[in-house]
């Protein structure tokens, strides 16, 4: 095996081909690589924490569940996507908040992700992705209703139904289209 101070230094050395070799040798390591990442981590290198997020989000241990959620806040849009598309993968109910906050970024990959992290967790996150759902910022509307259209849990069949109302075209279609995936979309109104 490579020893671990190597596989840190060819993670962090700048070329994504060699930075993924070192990667997955690094998950191999398990728990004895997380000392080592989580130092990564906190590096002032934005690319250095991207790949640090990255290994985590394969190391199964509760060091690494904190350090993805904490990345959610990370100021690079960049580590904070990885962290998001890792919790989506790795569903975690301690990230709920700030996965909720996301919802609404400026950036729309980030918040697809977020959404997509929320969905995962399906009855653990339908209620606030529910009150999220009524939330002033069409953005986070829009967010919400389409990460309870993917959402599996039965619990999100009120919520899609109240945002068939929304003034938001995207919001309506996100409420149908989480309806009709759940064999809901023939809606009856009394005349």
């Amino acid at each position: 095996m490579i020893p671990l101070s190597n596989l840190i230094d060819e993670l962090i050395c700048g070329d994504d081909v060699r930075a993924e070799r070192a990667s997955a040798a690094l998950i191999r390591w398990g728990a004895e690589a997380l000392p080592p990442l989580l130092h990564v981590v906190q590096s002032s290198s934005p690319d250095h924490r991207w790949w640090a997020v990255h290994c985590l989000s394969r190391i199964y241990h509760a060091p690494a569940d904190q350090t993805l959620v904490d990345a959610l806040q990370d100021p690079n849009v960049g580590v904070c996507q990885a962290a998001a598309l890792s919790l989506r993968q790795r569903p975690l109910a301690a990230a709920l908040p700030r996965l909720i906050s996301l919802l609404g970024s400026e950036d729309g990959l980030l918040s697809r992700l977020a959404g997509d992290a929320l969905a995962a967790l399906g009855a653990v996150g339908t209620p606030a992705l529910a009150q999220a759902a009524a939330d002033p910022s069409p953005a986070t509307r829009i967010a919400a209703v389409r990460a309870l259209a993917l959402n599996e849990y039965p619990g999100a069949i009120p919520a899609l139904y109240a945002s068939l109302q929304d003034a938001s075209a995207l919001v309506e279609h996100w409420a149908t289209d989480g309806l009709e995936r759940r064999g809901l979309g023939m809606v009856y109104f009394q005349p």
